[in-house]
């Protein structure tokens, strides 16, 4: 995090020169996200901002993964979500949540790269 705060330091600082144009250097990981937004401002998508609390209830957390809430129960139940109790209520770190979509995407990637060696080897594909 420190990279990112060093970056946004040094934006403040270029634009409170007042100059309409600005150089800045910034890490390539800044880099790369400003070039996102400014790619899809430019292809007249919306960009939203705002801040992601640090946990989040199943439900939300359903919602910003895109499954069920019992899914998101079961992922809890079986270890493989870790959730704190507040109260009689279940919380989820956000980061957590990250955690457990990257090793899903990389799982799913290996399996896609499996299945398509399978069907290279039994003639499947042209």
């Amino acid at each position: 995090m420190l990279v990112l705060e060093r970056d946004a330091q040094a934006l403040r600082n270029a634009l409170a020169s007042g100059s309409d144009e600005i150089s800045v250097s910034l890490s390539r990981e800044t880099a790369e996200f400003l070039a996102l937004v400014v790619d899809a401002q430019a292809n007249g998508q919306e960009v939203v901002f705002s801040r992601m609390p640090e946990e989040v209830s199943p439900e939300d957390a359903a919602k910003m993964l895109g499954m069920s809430r019992p899914f998101i129960r079961k992922l809890m139940d079986q270890g493989v979500l870790p959730f704190r109790m507040v109260g009689s209520h279940h919380r989820i770190a956000v980061a957590d949540l990250e955690t457990y979509w990257a090793s899903e995407r990389d799982r799913r990637q290996e399996a896609m790269r499996q299945f398509s060696a399978l069907e290279n080897e039994l003639g499947l594909t042209e």
